[in-house]
């Protein structure tokens, strides 16, 4: 493993743990508020917040199996985990919101007497929304930074908590101006199905690397315009790009003279290498196949 990838994995576990601290201190104060107070609703925000802490741990496990070497079993190494870890953390999501949803139903239908929450719960969600929206940003501003998948979708679930506590205040809000307890039930049941449609959105986004693809099509543009600097390539064809982490596995196939030395053609491969790692940084390997002009097989799969 490189400087680089040592570097993005320690800064991938401290905002791991910040997010487990950060998380952890906010869902014991929902709770524990929501409880003192009587809102079910800041109660459902502490339990997302909770299920936040769960995600974090799956985070800090992840970081350290992509920390690992690779080995004959795992020749890529382990950075397709982080693909498995965003999986798992968009089923905890879902499995939180589903809970969150059957408890608001029964609370909404329940037939006992419905009290005004204190004002203790609001407190403590203005509070929740000030501390989620930094969390947010400094997890999405490190996932970028080190392209970790993963990273960027805690920080988009941070900031679909910063929008879930905002509906609560609401909903606290207008239960203490019309005097309407029930509403405190009507907004825990919006905020669920929020976080439902949240964790299937993360879940769906991540099928494209699982199904080896990328995400940015872009990528197959710069690596013909890469080539073309190359003299002596021509008709690149088959071309085929897939993610391993925040890092390409490119294959692609190229004619060159057929009269060439060996010497010449292996030239030829490493100058058009280089090409490409010049336009496109994040590659983990290129694999280059040249053949004598106007050889090439029927194309059955890759671009061009």
């Amino acid at each position: 493993m490189g400087d680089t990838d040592k570097s993005a994995g320690k800064q991938i576990l401290r905002a791991s743990y910040v997010s487990v601290i950060g998380n952890g201190v906010l869902s014991a104060a929902k709770i524990i508020a929501g409880a003192l107070s009587g809102s079910f609703a800041v109660i459902s925000d502490g339990i997302d917040s909770a299920s936040d802490v769960a995600m974090s741990v799956v985070m800090i496990v992840t970081a350290k199996i992509m920390g690992r070497k690779p080995n004959r079993k795992y020749v890529y190494g382990y950075a397709k985990a982080e693909l498995i870890a965003t999986k798992i953390l968009s089923m905890l999501i879902f499995f939180a919101g589903a809970e969150m949803f059957v408890s608001a139903i029964r609370n909404l239908f329940s037939e006992q007497e419905r009290i005004l929450p204190g004002r203790l719960a609001i407190y403590v969600t203005v509070a929740s929304i000030l501390c989620k929206l930094l969390l947010s940003l400094y997890q999405t501003a490190t996932g970028r930074k080190t392209g970790s998948s993963m990273l960027i979708a805690n920080g988009i679930n941070m900031r679909n908590d910063v929008v879930i506590s905002l509906s609560v205040l609401v909903g606290l809000f207008f239960s203490f101006v019309l005097e309407l307890p029930v509403l405190d039930s009507v907004t825990a049941l919006l905020v669920s199905c929020f976080i439902v449609w949240s964790a299937v959105r993360i879940f769906m986004d991540s099928n494209t690397e699982l199904m080896d693809g990328v995400k940015d099509v872009t990528v197959y543009q710069k690596i013909f315009d890469a080539i073309e600097k190359v003299d002596g390539i021509k008709n690149t064809h088959r071309v085929r790009s897939r993610s391993i982490g925040n890092k390409y596995m490119i294959t692609l196939d190229v004619e060159a003279d057929g009269n060439m030395t060996l010497n010449q053609a292996h030239a030829l491969t490493i100058e058009v290498e280089q090409r490409i790692r010049e336009s496109i940084p994040e590659v983990y390997d290129i694999v280059v196949h040249i053949e004598p002009f106007g050889t090439h097989p029927e194309e059955v799969f890759g671009v061009r």
